[in-house]
């Protein structure tokens, strides 16, 4: 059985996603602040996290950046279920790691089948063959999310992870932004270009003076390469 820990603090929207994903054979968590919602996430480590962005106390940006700092909760999926219908809001929720971002209201049926879509890309992320990556200076074990880099362990979220990872797989070869959107955030989820770029400059940041393995093909995506 799945677990959602679904964060909001109106008790209402809470009781309604609580039945309707209990009726659908899901087991649910709920939070009503940032701060609960961070130590849940750390006790329970649910399968997904439905997360608001206006709460009490950290807001919903705040708690999924605590979230991928945190070698524990960095590996759940989020999505954000908010009022928050700007453009630029859904943009910063996508580059801060989410896995959707949905804007309510929603009916029950097409929350329900936007979670299992999450839920369904991530297992299949999982069960990808070669789960370990080995060039020297980069390794990458696929089970428990840890890269090394020179020899040194150098912590990623799971957003990152998944593009250095799949970047890796793939050496030598030219991987569109394209396919990144589609292989890390799914063809179900827009995200534009410029969320898969952040990422990029963020992993960039985290290889160091190692950053090069990396190479930008302008106007079409990235390549892996190890020298």
């Amino acid at each position: 059985m799945k677990t959602v820990l679904v964060v909001d603090d109106e008790n209402d929207i809470v009781q309604l996603i609580r039945y309707n994903l209990e009726r659908e054979g899901f087991r649910v968590e709920s939070a009503r602040d940032g701060n609960e919602a961070l130590k849940k996430a750390g006790e329970v480590k649910p399968d997904l996290i439905l997360l608001d962005i206006m709460l009490p106390g950290k807001d919903g940006y705040e708690v999924i950046k605590s979230l991928n700092q945190a070698e524990r909760t960095a590996s759940i999926p989020v999505i954000f279920l908010t009022a928050k219908s700007a453009e630029f809001d859904e943009v910063l929720g996508l580059e801060l790691g989410a896995d959707d971002y949905i804007v309510k209201p929603i009916s029950p049926r097409k929350l329900v089948s936007r979670i299992r879509a999450v839920l369904r890309r991530y297992e299949g992320v999982k069960s990808e063959e070669g789960k370990n990556i080995d060039f020297g200076i980069l390794v990458i074990d696929r089970d428990s999310y840890m890269v090394k880099v020179a020899g040194e362990q150098v912590f990623f979220p799971r957003k990152e992870f998944e593009i250095l990872f799949y970047l890796a797989s793939h050496e030598g070869k030219v991987i569109s932004r394209e396919t990144l959107l589609s292989r890390v955030w799914g063809a179900d989820v827009y995200v534009g270009d410029r969320t898969v770029d952040v990422h990029i400059r963020k992993i960039r940041e985290k290889l160091g003076k190692h950053s090069e393995m990396i190479e930008t093909i302008k106007g079409v995506g990235y390549k892996f390469k190890v020298e």
